[in-house]
């Protein structure tokens, strides 16, 4: 028998999770497939905002060539301890964009994400959260 239990989170508990920062996954339907990938975000405005490199496989996979249009993807991020088998996972689904010069790419500089890896990643993302969900798996009591 299992000495775990598994919670479902709510959405507050779920941002208040998140809402620090850190490393997510991307995960999209890119030309060869399904693709996950890590990367550095911060919330910023009740968005998950990350950086990456313009003309990338990622940059190019997000593009629908349509105006206006948003690719959907999913975002992950948990906190995981393999010790003591217990930790938290959160989800947000919703609709990806490339933000736009002007305004909102000054408001997306001033968020403060600042990528890892070196190099020039002048081309910001930001998910809109269409449906968060999360759960928790903790030591049965």
């Amino acid at each position: 028998m299992s000495d775990r239990t598994i919670e479902a989170l709510d959405e507050a508990e779920c941002l208040r999770l998140i809402s620090p920062g850190g490393i997510g996954r991307i995960a999209y339907q890119s030309r060869f497939g399904t693709a996950v990938l890590p990367v550095n975000y911060r919330m910023h405005e009740g968005t998950i905002l990350f950086r990456t490199v313009e003309e990338s496989p990622l940059d190019e996979d997000l593009r629908t060539g349509i105006a206006g249009a948003e690719y959907q993807v999913a975002f992950e991020i948990d906190d995981i301890d393999t010790v003591s088998r217990q930790g938290w996972s959160v989800l947000i689904q919703g609709p990806a964009h490339h933000v736009k010069p002007g305004a909102e790419r000054d408001a997306a500089l001033n968020a403060g994400v600042e990528p890892w890896p070196a190099g020039e990643r002048e081309l910001f993302v930001r998910i809109v959260p269409a449906r968060i969900t999360g759960r928790r798996i903790l030591a049965a009591i």
